[in-house]
This record gives C-alpha cells, sequence and structure tokens, in this order.
C-alpha cells in the first residue's frame, strides 16, 4: 500500500467514524482491505483502492465497505464475566427497587456487533430476573457495522462462537440447532431492537436508559470525541443508571460529570449527582 492510499483510506474512515488509524497502522489497514477485496472479487488491494478511488463522488457502497471493514467486532458470550455478576448480584436487583413503582427498565448496548453481549444480558434477566420481562422493557443494540446487524438480527451462531464464553446449560436452554448453527431463542431474540447507529454522527432517538454496556468502543477515538460521546450518554440516563465501559477506558479526565464507581469485582460509571 502506498503512503498516498494509506492517508486516503484512513482520512476518510477517521471523517466516517472517527477512529484513528496512526502511521504504523499499514499492515493493519492493509490485511482487512485484502479481506474485502476477496469479498469483491478482486485480485489485489491495488485494484479495490482504485475502484474505491473511482467511485463518484468518493462516497459510494464500497467506502461503506471499508469503514465497517476497518471496525473492531471482538465479541463474545458473557465476555469478561465480571459485568454480568455485577448485573445479575447488585445492578438489577436494586434498579428493580428503584424502579418498582412505574416498571420501567431501558437498556441500550451501544456496539452490539454480531449480538452475543445483547443475548447474554437477556439470557441472564430469563434467567434471574423473569419478571423483568413483564415489565415496560426496552432494549435497543447498536453498531455501525450493517453487516454486523444483519447477524445479530438473525441470532445464529456457529459452533465456534457458541463455544466462547456461553455455559453449556444457556446453549441447551435458549438455542436451536439449525443446520450446522445455533439459534438464539426467537422469544428473547425479539425483544432486543437492532439499529444502525453511527456514534460519530447524528443519532437516531434513543430512550432515556438505566444500563449502558459501551465497552472497548472509546479505545478507538480521541479525547473530544469520547466527550461529545459521554456527553449524550450524560443526558440519556435515568438517574441511578449505570454505564459499563471497556477494562482499558475510562471518563476520568475525559467527562467530570461522571463517577468511577466499583460495584463487586466491576467498575462502572455513574453520574455525580446520582452516584
Amino acid at each position: 500500500m502506498s503512503p498516498a492510499d494509506f492517508d486516503y483510506i484512513r482520512a476518510y474512515v477517521r471523517e466516517q467514524a472517527a477512529i484513528v488509524l496512526e502511521p504504523g497502522k499499514e499492515y493493519l489497514v492493509e490485511s482487512r482491505l485484502f479481506t474485502l477485496a476477496r469479498k469483491e472479487n478482486l485480485a489485489s488491494v491495488d485494484a479495490l483502492i482504485a475502484k474505491i478511488r473511482a467511485e463518484i463522488g468518493g462516497r459510494g457502497p464500497l467506502h461503506r465497505k471499508v469503514v465497517d471493514a476497518m471496525t473492531t467486532n471482538e465479541t463474545s458470550f458473557f465476555r469478561d464475566i465480571h459485568p454480568f455478576d455485577t448485573l445479575r448480584k447488585e445492578l438489577l436487583p436494586d434498579l428493580m427497587r428503584r424502579r418498582g413503582a412505574d416498571r420501567k427498565l431501558a437498556i441500550w448496548c451501544g456496539a452490539a456487533s454480531t449480538g452475543q453481549e445483547p443475548f447474554s444480558v437477556m439470557m441472564l434477566i430469563a434467567e434471574h430476573f423473569p419478571e423483568l420481562l413483564k415489565w415496560d422493557f426496552k432494549f435497543v443494540a447498536t453498531d455501525l457495522c450493517t453487516e454486523v446487524l444483519a447477524r445479530a438480527k438473525a441470532g445464529r451462531f456457529t459452533q465456534l462462537e457458541v463455544n466462547r464464553g456461553l455455559p453449556a446449560t444457556h446453549l441447551v436452554k435458549y438455542f436451536t440447532r439449525v443446520g450446522n448453527e445455533w439459534e438464539f431463542k426467537a422469544e428473547l431474540r425479539n425483544r432486543v431492537t437492532f439499529q444502525e447507529l453511527n456514534l460519530v454522527k447524528e443519532w437516531p432517538p434513543l430512550p432515556m436508559v438505566d444500563i449502558v454496556f459501551l465497552r472497548n468502543v472509546l479505545i478507538y477515538f480521541d479525547v473530544e470525541t469520547k466527550r461529545m460521546i459521554l456527553g449524550k450518554i450524560g443526558r440519556m440516563l435515568r438517574p441511578g443508571g449505570s454505564l459499563f465501559l471497556g477494562g482499558a477506558e475510562t471518563t476520568i479526565g475525559v467527562d467530570d460529570n461522571f463517577q468511577r464507581v466499583v460495584v463487586d469485582k466491576t467498575t462502572c460509571y455513574r453520574l455525580k449527582a446520582a452516584a
């Protein structure tokens, strides 16, 4: 990949998704574009970039696929188990006491990828708090990448995917074998609303929420972008609501409206007025 092609790709990805691709990331970009070139039946990355540059207005369908290719969609069921343990032992029981009068609860997963994280939360609720499903219960799961969202909506997973973090008891109870794949139970899958959302563009309407999962996303953004995203989250968190970030992420030094709270073995963030 020539320096000019690398600069073209990284400038577009930063403009569209605020993902920062520093010099030295050429190998990463080239390897992901090589995978995309194969999907597009093109002989090389050079051929792909030539086709991208030729798109009218520089904003055609291939440009969108480049952004999708540059996003990291690493996920697994019950990933980093501690946040789910904290939900089960502390946060959901507390929220059920707080919200018992209006019987309303809303959750947002802001980087849903292929669905393992939101479906893990749904299994936890079905297993330990099934009464919540009779409440005014909303669960919105969003992602930038349309390809992974389509997979999440279908709720189908390979054997390798269900082997990563999913207890055997949950596989039997909440999944059905369909050919070589496993399909998540429709009555739980359909309680999750999947929609496209680019965190650095205009957001679609979202409900006021009690729990936000935005794990391992902010690490890809600069400070100003992080501040903008956290500001929006702060305005949609209900009193007593909690934000979960990845282990390498924090609001400290970025948005002073949040306070770090250690619950059990998990760190989460709450608005200072409600912490």
